[in-house]
């Protein structure tokens, strides 16, 4: 469906965008997304997030309110911001629709509650982005993580899934 070059591209930008989640730069991840973008966690792969409560589902605006948070402290669940790392894997272009391009990838995930608890915890799903060319590079039109288990009581998301 696409070149090398471009799947390369792609990816790339997906493992920079776990990067930037995973240490915290929460202003240089929040630049990554197109004005009509959308962070979603949903409770199951195939959730209807007009008729269901989500874990996150967020538009442009509360992205922008949810990093405004972590930036000013406000987010005491994340202060100081867990130690994350995450391991992608299996990026698959699922779709193209003009400039938009529709990836899936599996991930695991460490995080270290190091606020509260101390616990170690791992998160694991798959993620779909909306990456769309705007000018010379790619921009997140869309973040769709569905959790392993994404039906069950999770702990606290307050951090960048």
């Amino acid at each position: 469906m696409v070149s090398d070059e471009v799947l390369r591209e792609l990816s790339d930008f997906i493992h920079h965008e776990a990067r930037l989640c995973d240490e915290s730069r929460y202003a240089e991840w929040e630049a990554l997304w197109t004005d009509d973008g959308h962070y979603w966690v949903p409770r199951a792969a195939d959730h209807d997030p007009e008729k269901q409560v989500s874990h996150i589902n967020d538009n442009r605006r509360r992205i922008h309110t949810r990093i405004h948070q972590l930036l000013t402290g406000t987010r005491h669940s994340q202060v100081p911001p867990s130690p994350m790392r995450r391991v992608i894997s299996g990026i698959v272009v699922e779709d193209i629709e003009g400039d938009d391009y529709l990836v899936g990838a599996n991930f695991m995930l460490l995080e270290l509650a190091v606020q509260s608890t101390h616990d170690l915890h791992l998160w694991g799903g798959r993620t779909t982005y909306r990456l769309r060319r705007e000018g010379n590079r790619l921009l997140m039109a869309l973040k769709k993580v569905v959790l392993v288990n994404a039906d069950e009581p999770v702990p606290n998301l307050s951090f960048l899934i």
